[in-house]
C-alpha cells in the first residue's frame, strides 16, 4: 500500500527542513508509547516535533491500515456511499483522508482532536483532499455529539482511554451513527480485547456486523490466539531516514470492527492468517458465518483450489471450505 501522491506530497512539504536527529528521537519516543499501549490520551502528541514525527513514521502505517479496513467494509457493503463523517480522535485527519480515498462520495467531515500540534499538521492535509472539514477540540471521554453522520470512525484511539471511558465513547459514537461505525486498533492481544468489548456492547445495542466478523456469535478464537490482520506499507525516503531502517516496506498489524444498522445479504468466510502454500497444498484458517473457526487444507484436485489460491490474509471467501478428510 502506498499513500496517494497528493497526500504524500503534502506530508513531505511539512517535514521539509526539519532536523533529522530530533525527528528520529521524537519518533523513538512515539514508538515506545505505541509498543507499551499506555493510556495517555493525546499527551504523546503535545509538541510540534512529536506531531512531525508522527507524520513521518506513523501516518503512512495508520493510513494504510484504516484504508484497508474501509476497503474490506466497502466490499461487504457496496451500496454504502457516505456523504458525511465524524472522526473521533482524528490525529492529522488520517481516517478522513482514507475515507475520501475509498468513498469519493464523502463531502463533509467533523474531526474531534484535542492536540493542537497534530491538528495544525493535519489541516493542510485535509485541505489538499478537497473535503469540507470542521475541527473541534474536547475530551473524547466526555464529548457531546448532537448530530448523526453517515460514517463514524475512531482509529487507534481506544488504547488512549480508560476502560470506562472507552465504553462511554463507543456508546456515544454508535448513537451518532446513521450508517456505519468503524473502529480500528493496533493488532495486538490488548487491541483485540478492546475490540471484543466494543463488539459485545455494540451487538447488545442492536448493531449489525459488517466486517471483519462474518457472524454475530462469540469469537471462536481463544487466547493466546487473537484476531488481527496486516497491511504492507511502502516506506518513503523520509520514513526510512527517520525510522533509521533500510527495508523499503513494513507490515502494520491492525484489527478493526465495522457495524451498521443493516446486515448485508450474504457473508463469506474471513481468512484469519496468511495462507500457507506448499507442494500443491493450501492451508487456510477461516472464521465462518456459522460462528466456527476451521482450518481446511485444499489440494490441487479440489474444485475450491483456484479460489483458495487467490485469497489473502484478511480477505473473504464466498463459501466455507471444509477440511479434507
Amino acid at each position: 500500500m502506498q499513500v496517494p501522491a497528493k497526500i504524500r506530497q503534502a506530508v513531505e512539504q511539512q517535514l521539509e527542513g526539519l532536523p533529522l536527529k530530533q525527528l528520529q528521537q521524537a519518533a523513538e519516543v512515539l514508538s515506545q508509547r505505541y509498543r507499551t499501549e499506555v493510556p495517555t490520551a493525546s499527551a504523546h502528541l503535545s509538541t510540534d516535533l512529536a506531531a512531525a514525527a508522527y507524520l513521518a513514521v506513523r501516518f503512512p502505517a495508520t493510513f494504510s491500515a484504516i484504508r484497508r479496513a474501509m476497503a474490506e467494509t466497502a466490499g461487504v457493503y457496496p451500496e454504502f456511499a457516505p456523504a458525511t463523517q465524524l472522526d473521533a480522535g482524528s490525529g492529522p485527519g488520517t481516517a478522513v483522508l482514507a475515507a475520501g480515498d475509498v468513498w469519493p462520495s464523502l463531502q463533509q467531515a467533523l474531526l474531534l482532536e484535542g492536540s493542537g500540534p497534530i491538528r495544525r499538521v493535519g489541516e493542510p492535509l485535509i485541505a489538499a483532499s478537497g473535503i469540507s472539514a470542521e475541527w473541534q477540540t474536547g475530551d473524547l471521554a466526555s464529548v457531546a455529539i448532537s448530530r448523526r453522520f453517515d460514517l463514524v470512525t475512531c482509529a487507534y484511539v481506544l488504547s488512549e482511554l480508560s476502560a470506562s471511558a472507552q465504553r462511554l465513547l463507543v456508546e456515544r459514537l454508535w448513537s451518532a451513527t446513521a450508517g456505519v461505525l468503524l473502529l480500528v486498533e493496533p493488532g495486538t492481544p490488548a487491541g483485540w480485547q478492546r475490540i471484543l468489548h466494543a463488539r459485545t456492547a455494540l451487538l447488545h445495542a442492536g448493531a449489525q456486523m459488517l466486517a471483519p466478523c462474518p457472524h454475530a456469535f462469540a469469537c471462536p478464537l481463544v487466547s493466546p490466539d487473537w484476531c488481527h490482520f496486516a497491511e504492507r506499507v511502502e516506506r518513503s525516503r523520509m520514513h526510512r531516514l527517520v525510522k533509521q531502517g533500510d527495508v523499503p516496506w513494513e507490515d502494520e498489524k491492525f484489527l478493526y470492527l465495522a457495524v451498521g444498522h443493516e446486515r448485508p445479504v450474504g457473508h463469506g468466510s474471513r481468512v484469519l492468517t496468511r495462507p500457507k502454500i506448499n507442494s500443491g497444498l493450501i492451508s487456510l484458517k477461516l472464521c465462518n458465518a456459522d460462528g466456527s473457526m476451521t482450518q481446511p487444507v485444499i489440494r490441487k484436485r479440489d474444485t475450491s483450489y483456484k479460489q483458495a489460491r487467490r485469497v489473502d490474509w484478511g480477505e473473504t471467501l464466498d463459501s466455507v471450505l471444509d477440511s479434507e478428510q
